[in-house]
């Protein structure tokens, strides 16, 4: 199971390149609390289209039986989309399922990590469908980045670099 959270969704949504997470081998998770926390046009609207046109789970079995323990987890006083993302990745865990956690959140990182998902970044989606994707070149995934990094992602001259770089390997 792959769980996607919304810091993806929206860079990925804003430039039109969600469909790279179809990339993934795997069920593809978007959670209903995650996906509502993506209000910002055009991403909102082009998850809505991901949505409907790619084969994406919204609900993750035996989530809410993990959600003390999560909230737990985060220190949290509400059932929030990050609450809902650290249960679902509590009860893969609870099934022995491998998990992946897609975000570029460090405090949900860290906690996936620790939870033993792997973890990876809107980065790590373009990186992934240029190397699985014949037909998806590096120079589109260096125009993703680039795009992405116009539309908010904030990565430093050095990181932007270092990332097209990785793409080109």
């Amino acid at each position: 199971m792959i769980l996607v959270d919304a810091t993806t969704l929206y860079e990925l949504g804003q430039v039109g390149e969600l469909e790279l997470l179809d990339a993934f081998e795997g069920t593809v998770v978007v959670l209903d609390a995650v996906a509502a926390e993506v209000d910002v046009e055009p991403a909102a609207t082009n998850l809505d289209r991901f949505l409907d046109e790619y084969e994406v789970s919204t609900t993750v079995s035996g989530l809410s039986e993990f959600e003390d323990d999560a909230m737990a987890l985060l220190d949290a006083d509400e059932r929030t989309s990050d609450v809902a993302l650290v249960a679902a990745l509590l009860a893969g865990r609870d099934r022995a399922e491998t998990t992946a956690l897609v975000s570029g959140d460090k405090r949900l990182r860290a906690i996936a990590d620790g939870l033993g998902a792997t973890v990876t970044s809107t980065f790590g989606v373009v990186v992934r469908a240029t190397a699985d994707d014949k037909y998806f070149s590096t120079t589109q995934a260096k125009r993703v980045l680039r795009r992405t990094d116009h539309h908010g992602v904030q990565m430093t001259g050095t990181l932007r670099e270092r990332a097209i770089g990785e793409v080109s390997d």
